[in-house]
């Protein structure tokens, strides 16, 4: 006899925000003005993104590799703004390419910039954190009039497959899993710093639970199964500190202090690329500073885009 399979797990998106306003100190007011939309990039695939407040969208943010939108809660919720938080191709509830575009700078920005257009076309400040800011400087060469400020967190053009490695490690790890547990340990593992419940609301936004009872990722990165084995370590972003130096707007780069992947020479090059434009290194934050100093990294963002 086949054994029934496990009930399935409720999982609502826009249920957790309490959640993350409890655990951060942010005080509630009640539930935000948070709604999911879809943009057609090119006919056939589509791109997903959380569309925060009613009034036109004065921020977008794009989370890194293997993360979606949600990344973006708790920063969204201290904010307290009009903004787009965008799921990446082949990530959340975006469509996946299909092919390398999934990395390529160029063809990101290009669907990112379509979306924008859409949802977020007055947009002052662009948000890119890993992936997202890499996606976030292309962005910035090919569209440039959506990019009128850029704010890097924990990443330039620098990263490699040395500074990257643990993510690179956690991304190639097993494609499916026999329960909701066993991906949230694994998750856990890689995350020592980050509470149990904020990597639980984090994985029930990036996990689906198949009809089996099994657990797979909503993201495509580093899937054999999907013709991906793809992750940021395995790609040369060396080219884009150019475009990086082009960006005619002001650029922020944020640190996290307990991350290997911006180091000091990575810095010194920031600040030869871009003279006059701050460098801050936030205390308590690893790669992820969104999900390690949510609040900090919102008070960040908000000086930058509302000060210039």
């Amino acid at each position: 006899m086949i054994a029934d399979a496990p009930e399935p797990v409720p999982y609502d998106e826009l249920s957790m925000f309490e959640d993350n306003a409890a655990e951060a100190g942010i005080p509630w007011t009640g539930p935000p003005a948070v709604r999911r939309e879809s943009v057609t990039v090119v006919p056939g695939r589509q791109l997903s993104a959380l569309v925060w407040g009613d009034g036109p969208a004065e921020l977008v943010l794009l989370h890194g590799g293997g993360q979606n939108a949600h990344t973006w809660d708790t920063v969204a919720l201290a904010l307290r703004r009009p903004l787009v938080a965008i799921d990446l191709p082949g990530h959340g509830h975006s469509d996946w390419p299909g092919d390398a575009r999934a990395l390529d700078p160029g063809a990101m920005a290009d669907d990112v910039a379509a979306a924008v257009g859409v949802l977020a076309p007055e947009a002052g400040t662009v948000v890119g954190m890993s992936l997202g800011g890499i996606t976030a400087i292309a962005l910035g060469t090919r569209h440039p009039a959506l990019v009128r400020g850029l704010v890097l967190v924990d990443i330039t053009p620098g990263v490699d497959g040395e500074k990257s490695s643990d993510i690179a490690a956690f991304l190639a790890g097993p494609e499916t899993f026999s329960s909701f547990e066993e991906i949230l340990d694994r998750t856990i593992r890689f995350n020592p710093t980050r509470s149990v419940s904020s990597l639980r609301r984090g994985v029930l936004h990036n996990a689906v639970q198949r009809p089996d009872g099994t657990w797979t990722w909503r993201h495509q990165l580093g899937r054999p199964s999907q013709g991906s084995g793809l992750h940021v370590a395995s790609t040369d972003f060396g080219p884009l500190w150019d475009d990086l130096e082009r960006i005619a707007g002001p650029a922020l780069l944020v640190r996290g202090d307990r991350s290997p992947v911006v180091d000091d020479a990575d810095e010194a090059e920031f600040r030869r690329r871009r003279p006059g434009d701050p460098v801050v290194l936030v205390e308590g934050a690893g790669h992820s500073v969104q999900g390690d100093q949510p609040v900090e990294l919102a008070r960040l963002i908000d000086t930058f885009s509302t000060g210039r």
